[in-house]
């Protein structure tokens, strides 16, 4: 069973950083994508940013420049870099990855909150 814990979330001012890690239990490679999420309570899960087997990477309109995902392979862990962050990106972040045959997993979420 695949696990992905992620870690790194908290309090932070607006404009402020925060790094996200996401563990998984096997090698990152053995995923086709791993990506990032969040989701605001009432709101839909929208993707932030996604990292493929390759190392092609793609942002959302709304963090492009802000937000920099990249990848520890000695470690398994996919990371989000997240600065210059708004009230308005308070929610819970997931990390996703899908291996082959379009298997799912995520992790359990970990909250950002940005408030002064």
């Amino acid at each position: 069973q695949v696990q992905l814990v992620e870690s790194g979330g908290g309090l932070v001012q607006p404009g402020g950083s925060l790094r996200l890690s996401c563990a998984a239990s096997r090698s990152i490679f053995s995923f086709n994508v791993m990506g990032w999420y969040r989701q605001a309570p009432g709101k839909a899960r929208d993707l932030l940013a996604q990292i493929k087997r390759e190392g092609t990477v793609w942002y959302a309109n709304s963090v492009k420049g802000r937000f920099t995902i990249s990848r520890d392979n000695a470690n398994n862990t996919v990371h989000l870099q997240m600065n210059s962050l708004k009230p308005e990106e308070t929610a819970v972040y997931y990390c996703k990855a899908i291996a082959e045959g379009q298997r799912t997993y995520w992790g359990q979420g970990t909250q950002v909150t940005v408030s002064s």
